[in-house]
């Protein structure tokens, strides 16, 4: 239940950090034209970075208000407002100025430093997921006839608003041990230098089949524990960041994305059985290709990552060595969403890009360590990779998911999940159909291969993913209309 409420948080994350492309291109198009003055030498240049800092100053906001929406069972606006109003009660009430007021005397350095730092991404995460579970909880509550108007929906922000009140007044004094704690550990992260950011890197692959990945990330990237890689990374020069330190828990990441697993890709293609090469080519192209332009890497990685787990683990050991590699030559580019070429180019003007365009030529070596690696592997160890195995889909059962009616799909995986009847729940992240069901076992895998899905995963015996690509939303859309869930 704790792992897949985790799952949950994670997935809800998504929803906020979409928007950050936004955000990037803003930024990325604002520095190309003023590099110099970061807009203050160019009035268009002042317009899209204001723009674009407008939604990253925001983010802990948005971490609010996608998480109280995202964790809700019906996706209802209400339980988004209610984020909003138990964002501006915590942030407002421990303020460094209410905080002091409210404590009736002059804040402590380290208290101050705490107070003022009280917008940031764990306090929005913490507020959604309060907000949420208030919201499935009460959302639905009569009240008395005279008090009737304030029924159901309505009474969530009321109920946030309360709680969260008593939330500020117990945060009054665990808050600042809290935020020393998270600064601490950022900081011992950070003093361990290159092999700090290879035990992350290591680390936020082996956490993605779990999908705690987004949690660990918003430690790094966000202003969690301090280290606020990404945050700064596009805030400009004034913004809090740091020449030739900024950034460098996202670089290594480039590597990997842009080359290192489509080089894996073309390993599991050569190593394919020559019957299902055809089969297994269009899947591998797409997902190379996707992995390569925007950094979306899990239709690879569930491709291997259950049928042959130590490619897994090769591929987060060769991710930690990348971070390391690129942390200690100083190479440095930023992404708002994920590490593949658009990013790489939008970041390029950026002030803390250093050294970029060599990331790519370490890339193209990274290429051929992937290939050879996993040829290697795969062939010494006859790891049954997609086109290897003798169950796998023939090539006429194949159906490319680019070319397929979303209706026709979304009734074959129903079909193919046991049947409506199996079927409890429906959800999404950003690669994944998430699903709740009552017997897993009743889940015909390779049938939902043949209908488009990537990898089908099974974490317990009620829940299943199934992986999808980019695509899914609209796959998961016509599920749930189709089961009127």
């Amino acid at each position: 239940m704790v792992l897949k409420y985790l799952q949950q948080v994670g997935k809800s994350l998504m929803m906020p950090v979409a928007v950050l492309p936004a955000a990037a291109i803003l930024l990325g198009v604002g520095y190309a034209i003023d590099p110099a003055g970061w807009g203050g030498n160019s009035a268009l240049a002042s317009f899209l970075v204001q723009a674009g800092d407008s939604i990253l100053s925001a983010m802990p906001l948005l971490f609010a208000l996608g998480v109280s929406y995202g964790m809700t069972k019906d996706r209802e606006g209400s339980a988004a407002l209610s984020g909003l109003v138990g964002y501006l009660i915590i942030t407002t009430l421990l303020s460094p100025d209410s905080a002091a007021g409210l404590l009736r005397r002059d804040l402590q350095p380290f208290e101050d430093l705490a107070f003022s730092r009280i917008s940031n991404a764990f306090i929005g995460i913490g507020v959604g997921v309060i907000s949420a579970e208030l919201y499935n909880r009460f959302s639905k509550t009569e009240l008395p006839t005279f008090a009737a108007f304030f029924s159901g929906r309505r009474l969530v922000p009321i109920l946030v608003a309360a709680v969260m009140c008593l939330v500020s007044l117990l945060f009054l004094f665990i808050w600042p041990p809290i935020f020393n704690a998270l600064l601490t550990f950022g900081q011992a992260i950070e003093g361990l230098g290159a092999f700090g950011a290879a035990i992350y890197g290591f680390f936020n692959r082996l956490l993605i089949p779990i999908g705690l990945h987004h949690t660990l990330n918003a430690v790094f990237w966000f202003d969690f524990a301090g280290i606020n890689d990404l945050g700064y990374f596009w805030a400009g020069p004034d913004g809090g960041g740091v020449v030739g330190q900024t950034g460098r828990y996202m670089a290594g990441f480039f590597p990997v994305m842009m080359f290192g697993l489509p080089g894996a890709c073309l390993a599991m293609y050569r190593q394919a059985k020559p019957g299902a090469k055809k089969n297994v080519y269009g899947l591998l192209l797409a997902a190379a290709i996707t992995s390569f332009a925007t950094g979306v890497t899990e239709p690879i990685e569930f491709s291997f990552m259950f049928v042959a787990p130590l490619l897994y683990l090769i591929h987060a050991v060769l991710t930690a060595i990348s971070m390391f590699v690129i942390y200690s030559l100083g190479w440095i580019a930023g992404f708002a969403f994920s590490a593949g070429l658009i990013d790489l180019l939008l970041s390029s003007n950026v002030v803390f890009a250093v050294n970029w365009f060599l990331i790519p030529i370490f890339g193209v070596f990274y290429f051929f360590v992937y290939y050879f690696i996993f040829s290697f592997t795969i062939k010494k160890f006859d790891l049954k990779t997609p086109g290897r195995d003798d169950d796998d889909i023939s090539d006429e059962q194949a159906i490319e998911l680019a070319d397929t009616n979303w209706t026709t799909m979304a009734n074959s995986f129903i079909a193919a999940l046991g049947g409506a009847e199996n079927i409890t729940e429906v959800d999404n992240c950003a690669t994944r159909i998430r699903l709740s069901v009552k017997d897993t076992t009743l889940i015909n895998d390779k049938q939902l291969k043949s209908h488009g899905a990537r990898g089908v995963i099974k974490p317990s015996k009620t829940t299943a993913q199934i992986v999808i690509g980019t695509k899914v939303q609209f796959v998961t859309d016509e599920m749930k209309r189709i089961l009127n869930l």
